[in-house]
């Protein structure tokens, strides 16, 4: 037993090396590449990305072993510590991104009037982009609050997973947050593109694995 809670251990730390490692890599990459004078703006971009790709990378587990005809376990380490360095990044973006339009954060959800000094809540396309960037950001906290043996135990197996189905929740929220802020800054090459290798074969693979999993039910009636 012992050996095994220390197998585990080590891969898990194996796991969070790789990931800080490859973060770093992606993170300084993308910032060298963000064409733009302001680095608050590189480091929300790159932030962003790299968060959006883990945050990916989290979702295709299930599909490719179902695809695979492989048991779909309730929780995996790597998919777990996948979806942590996903989380931690993904606020951070929150944080810096708040950073970059406003001097208020208030500013990015309330409009001010310069005369009587009232705020009044946004109707506007930024407004909306950053309220899916709010929403997605709570439910990124309480994913990464459950994202632990002890929530697992406490919970059990059928609730902790009902929570953590919202991660498609928060993935939607996400990419309609990301294309209105790409229709906000009317971006150009490469960020449409990028956004698109980003999204385009996670929900390919979400269709497989839907596809599958019907065919795994309709075989069963039989």
């Amino acid at each position: 037993m012992k050996s095994k809670v220390q197998s585990r251990f080590k891969g898990r730390l194996v796991h969070h090396v790789t990931l800080a490692l490859v973060t770093i890599v992606l993170l300084g990459s993308l910032y060298y590449l963000v064409q733009s004078p302001d680095t608050t703006f590189k480091w929300s971009m790159s932030t962003a990305y790299v968060s959006l790709l883990f945050l990916g990378l989290t979702l295709i587990t299930g599909p490719i072993n179902l695809l695979r005809k492989r048991r779909n376990p309730v929780s995996t380490d790597l998919r777990r510590d996948i979806g942590i360095w996903s989380g931690i990044i993904g606020l951070a973006h929150v944080a810096i991104g708040w950073q970059v339009h406003m001097g208020n954060m208030l500013l990015y959800f309330f409009k001010e009037d310069k005369t009587t000094n009232e705020f009044t809540l946004r109707s506007d396309l930024f407004g909306f982009a950053n309220y899916m960037g709010l929403a997605g950001a709570l439910i990124l906290v309480l994913l990464l609050a459950l994202s632990n043996d002890l929530s697992l135990r406490k919970l059990k197996a059928p609730r902790w997973k009902y929570w953590q189905r919202w991660n498609y929740v928060l993935y939607l929220l996400v990419i309609i947050h990301a294309i209105t802020y790409q229709v906000i800054e009317k971006r150009t090459l490469p960020y449409p593109p990028l956004l698109t290798l980003l999204i385009f074969p996670i929900l390919v693979l979400q269709l497989l694995g839907v596809t599958q999993i019907r065919k795994i039910k309709q075989s069963e009636k039989y």
